[in-house]
């Protein structure tokens, strides 16, 4: 008999409100809990490999760790040259790496094991020409990745 994992159970989203949401899909009437901290509206979320956390990507040009054991975020990710709106985020197989996307043309990598709003981003990933809409890592532990942007375009780096 296959067992189903509460991690299987859950949803994320962000919203406009400025607060993201974790569901569970098996009582979808009310979330099961909301996270606050950003000061704009949630464009991307993202869980990580582990299922235990996600990332959130907002306008007022941070990214959230967040930690559905403790219910908390436990840390923040700002680059302090830029700002601009955060339009997706992923983590790297490993959990490790953060991935983000930017209204400023530019994608960007954080290390997740550091303080995020101390340190820079490890690279930024500068080849569009136009805002990177949505960014993605690879699922098969390589190091690469991709981005998407307008007019339709999509560079894997």
């Amino acid at each position: 008999m296959a067992r189903l994992l509460l991690a299987d159970c859950l949803l994320h989203s962000g919203s406009c409100d400025a607060t993201a949401k974790l569901w569970d899909w098996r009582m979808p009437a009310v979330p099961a809990i909301t996270f606050q901290g950003h000061d704009s509206d949630i464009n991307s979320v993202s869980f990580c490999p582990s299922g235990e956390a996600f990332v959130t990507g907002s306008d007022d040009s941070t990214c959230h760790f967040f930690d559905t054991r403790c219910l908390l975020c436990i840390n923040k990710f700002k680059s302090e040259r830029t700002i601009c709106g955060i339009t997706s985020v992923c983590s790297s197989a490993s959990g490790r790496l953060l991935f983000c996307g930017m209204d400023n043309f530019n994608c960007y990598c954080w290390d997740m094991c550091k303080d995020g709003m101390t340190c820079s981003p490890l690279w930024a990933l500068t080849g569009h020409e136009n805002r990177a809409l949505s960014a993605c890592y690879s699922v098969c532990r390589a190091h690469f990745s991709c981005s998407g942007f307008m007019p339709g375009c999509l560079p894997f780096w």
